[in-house]
């Protein structure tokens, strides 16, 4: 029996284990689909997490504590810092993060460094799937070559593939195991045994040629987002200087039942996609020779978004006579998106940061993130300030950033003293003609 069919008769019997590294937003998620089938084991280098998950305790808000529990008490699981337990399992599943450098140039040394531990302990028979979102070739490129410094052998030892993650944190339609899952191997063997893999946590396993393929189909997801984002954002900024509501554009263009998607206007971009994955494809497009200029275009756009809203802050301090050098900002929402608590990547931060680099004081409000956390490109450790009258009226300026559920938009509307609207969050939360919604300026 070939290697391919042995691997994908493990999987599809339910026989097989699979090991999952990097147990954050996408590794926890995918580990609790694996194991309503399969015996898996996560790997993470944060003690923290591990300790965490053996004690049966959620660490991202949108996972319940409960589903945890159940997941830690099912025998079907064991969290570990150990990576010398990869030998144990058939499939090693890497999901570690890929930022970009300060050039907006691809950072892969998460893989990379992932990949040379792999390589300590790989054996032969086993399966590796990458699963974090890189450019097209990396797969084969980067990843096989540094795992076979083991001196084992790709397609003879040992199979490769990619499958892109399609997490969606906060969405309550869509999980990681009713989402269709994308399957490229590096050659037919891998690509068998990858789609045996993932037929047991999804509906619907795509198989493509090839892991390049499989690259590119998740780099077009989230350039197609990034590329209209834009564009929805450049036309606020026109609509805006012909006195015209882009949302009541949007609204009335969406009504067109066919060769419409509606995106809307924010202040910028965010999460672990959307602002990184255009630029790897544009990064590879520079080494053949070609110029990516609407993904260029479409990030400098969004960019240029932070700088939009701080504008919109002076021009609202300035209607209540006040100056941004010494006025007290409050930022509401800190996540990337409403209803979570991911701060990866979130124009709230860069906003912030331009507020206090032109001298404003900024505190900042998030039911879902009670604290900011030092990351990447930003070294802030601010604390969540709570909302009452009292908290709302001491401050010069509110800025909506985030338009969770939780907040109370009627509570801030009567009290804070001016307020700058990033997602046309008052209007649809209390209507156009609410009272004072006059004090709200969007941008």
């Amino acid at each position: 029996m070939s290697m391919g069919s042995e691997l994908a008769g493990k999987f599809a019997s339910g026989a097989g284990r699979v090991g999952v590294i990097g147990l954050g937003y996408v590794g926890l998620p995918l580990c609790m689909e694996f194991a309503k089938k399969l015996a898996v084991t996560g790997f993470d280098i944060d003690a923290e997490k591990v300790g965490k998950l053996d004690r049966g305790e959620s660490y991202i808000e949108h996972i319940p504590g409960e589903a945890v529990l159940e997941l830690a008490k099912s025998g079907r699981f064991a969290a570990t810092a150990d990576f010398a337990r990869l030998k144990e399992v058939d499939a090693i599943v890497i999901c570690v993060p890929t930022p970009l450098g300060r050039g907006r140039d691809p950072d892969l040394s998460f893989i990379e460094r992932t990949a040379e531990t792999i390589s300590l302990h790989l054996r032969k028979g086993q399966l590796v799937s990458l699963e974090s979102t890189t450019y097209p070739g990396t797969t084969e490129e980067v990843l096989k070559p540094i795992l076979e410094r083991s001196g084992l052998k790709s397609g003879r030892d040992f199979l490769v593939c990619f499958s892109p993650e399609r997490e969606d944190p906060g969405n309550p339609k869509f999980r990681t195991g009713n989402i269709p899952k994308v399957v490229g191997g590096d050659g037919p063997e891998a690509g068998l045994a990858a789609a045996a893999l993932y037929r047991c946590v999804s509906p619907q396993v795509v198989e493509v040629s090839s892991p390049a393929a499989a690259e590119a189909a998740k780099i077009l997801e989230n350039t197609y987002r990034a590329v209209n984002i834009a564009l929805v954002n450049e036309l606020k900024l026109i609509f805006e200087k012909m006195h015209i509501d882009v949302w009541e554009v949007i609204e009335a263009a969406r009504t067109k039942p066919f060769g419409f998607q509606a995106f809307y206007p924010g202040p910028g971009w965010g999460g672990h996609c959307i602002p990184i994955d255009p630029f790897y494809l544009s990064w590879k497009a520079r080494q053949l020779g070609v110029d990516a200029r609407f993904i260029e275009l479409a990030g400098d756009v969004n960019v240029e978004m932070v700088g939009h809203v701080v504008e919109r802050c002076q021009a609202a301090l300035a209607a209540a006579g006040k100056r941004l050098l010494g006025a007290k900002v409050l930022i509401l929402g800190a996540a990337y998106k409403k209803n979570i608590d991911d701060c990866r990547e979130s124009p709230a931060l860069e906003i912030l940061e331009m507020l206090l680099e032109r001298g404003a004081e900024v505190s900042f409000s998030d039911p879902h993130v009670a604290r900011l956390h030092p990351g990447r490109a930003h070294r802030f450790t601010q604390e969540s300030v709570g909302l009452s009258p009292q908290t709302l009226a001491g401050f010069d300026l509110a800025v909506l950033v985030t338009d969770h559920d939780d907040f109370d938009y009627a509570l801030i509307l009567k009290h804070a003293k001016a307020i700058v609207d990033t997602r046309n969050a008052f209007a649809r939360a209390l209507g156009r003609e609410a009272p004072g919604i006059e004090k709200v300026i969007r941008a």
